[in-house]
């Protein structure tokens, strides 16, 4: 056989062992689409909608097919794997895609928010710390600098006189300075019982493990300091978004289900979830129930962390999955005010209302609340925050 016999030959057993292995090719690029949804995910409930959108077959009710989600332990591997496309539905912090696209040129969309509130600040026993005031000289983590984390958490401090700060631990801190620093969600209730860090501020169920297995005091639920705020959003590709279109609102229209389900079956949920089902979210089931749906202890009234839950009516979690541009655009002016290890110089010539068209693809999602939501929300909303 000659070499162009070969080349031909070759060419051809390729393209047949891709359409076999379940590829279509694109005829616009000549590039090959797996339409297997393929989920990559850290074990928090923010990653609950996509998890039982694969778990109790809402995808397969969409007619996808959709692999087992694989779980990561941090959120560095979770942003790379993404990149290379090794996944093509994900749940990430929502700075991170407006820190991907707009400081790294990374062509990422969010087609849809994955929840709101579920994060709480939790700190431990060994401090006698029972405000926010009490916290000047203590070392606190955060799972990245570009998280809803970060943000809630440095307003804080700042609303009550503290500095957050980022130095070497051998360095004193002043009475009104607060050291940071980034732990993997996973890390942060061992370090703190072992005293290497005096709180942490977290997606469940890490604060409900942190009360119930560290002996952790939530200080304040997020939730509680603003209203129903974003956290984790749907992050997927731009190509995929604008070259397969129908495949793209299958997949939302299965996580808006999804988000609706867990609105109205939050044990189940958890049930499903834990360890006692699927082992999606490696936790007993007590530990996610907590995180799901113990908002009520009288200590958090006591405490004044959830000072706020009767007046705004929310849950220690809630399921919303519309990227309400409001808050988009508080979020960029606000990271341009946090403080990272490294440069936000990035952020000086973006502009948050323009910005949020381009980071945002409202197409899906608005097509999917309309047409399985009983009563459509508003597409519009006002912030509310109280510090």
């Amino acid at each position: 056989m000659d070499r162009r016999s070969f080349m031909k030959q070759a060419s051809l057993f390729s393209l047949t062992a891709a359409l076999h292995s379940g590829l279509n090719l694109r005829a616009d690029t000549g590039k090959y689409f797996d339409e297997t949804v393929k989920i990559g995910y850290l074990p928090i409930t923010d990653a609950n909608s996509l998890l039982i959108a694969h778990e109790i077959g809402l995808f397969k009710e969409e007619g996808l097919k959709s692999e087992k989600p694989t779980l990561l332990r941090g959120w560095s591997p979770l942003v790379e794997s993404f990149t290379a496309k090794k996944f093509n539905v994900v749940h990430l912090l929502k700075p991170i895609p407006i820190w991907m696209r707009f400081a790294n040129n990374i062509p990422v969309k969010i087609p849809a928010w994955a929840h709101t509130n579920g994060s709480a600040f939790v700190v431990g026993n060994h401090k006698n710390i029972t405000s926010v005031k009490d916290l000047g000289g203590t070392n606190l983590a955060v799972p990245y600098w570009y998280s809803m984390h970060n943000i809630i958490l440095q307003k804080l401090l700042k609303e009550h006189g503290l500095t957050p700060v980022i130095q070497n631990k051998d360095i004193p801190l002043k009475p009104n300075e607060v050291n940071l620093q980034i732990l993997p969600p996973p890390e942060m209730p061992l370090a703190l019982v072992a005293k290497k860090i005096d709180g942490y501020i977290v997606a469940e169920p890490f604060n409900a493990f942190g009360e119930l297995k560290a002996n952790a005091t939530i200080l304040r639920f997020t939730g509680d300091v603003w209203k129903n705020h974003p956290c984790c959003a749907v992050t997927m590709h731009e190509d995929i978004l604008n070259e397969q279109q129908e495949w793209s609102q299958k997949v939302i229209n299965a996580i808006v289900k999804a988000e609706i389900f867990i609105s109205e079956n939050r044990v189940e949920t958890a049930k499903i979830l834990s360890n006692d089902k699927s082992g999606l979210l490696p936790f007993e089931f007590k530990v996610i129930d907590r995180a799901m749906n113990f908002y009520d202890n009288p200590v958090y009234a006591q405490i004044g962390a959830n000072r706020n839950k009767d007046i705004w009516n929310n849950h220690r979690i809630d399921f919303d999955p519309y990227p309400y541009p409001s808050a988009t655009e508080y979020i960029i002016n606000a990271m341009k005010d946090t403080l990272v290890e490294g440069n936000l110089k990035f952020l000086d010539n973006v502009d948050p209302k323009q910005a949020v068209n381009e980071i945002i693809d409202y197409r899906y999602v608005t097509n999917a609340i309309n047409k399985f939501y009983k009563t459509p929300p508003p597409f519009s909303r006002e912030e509310k925050l109280d510090f």
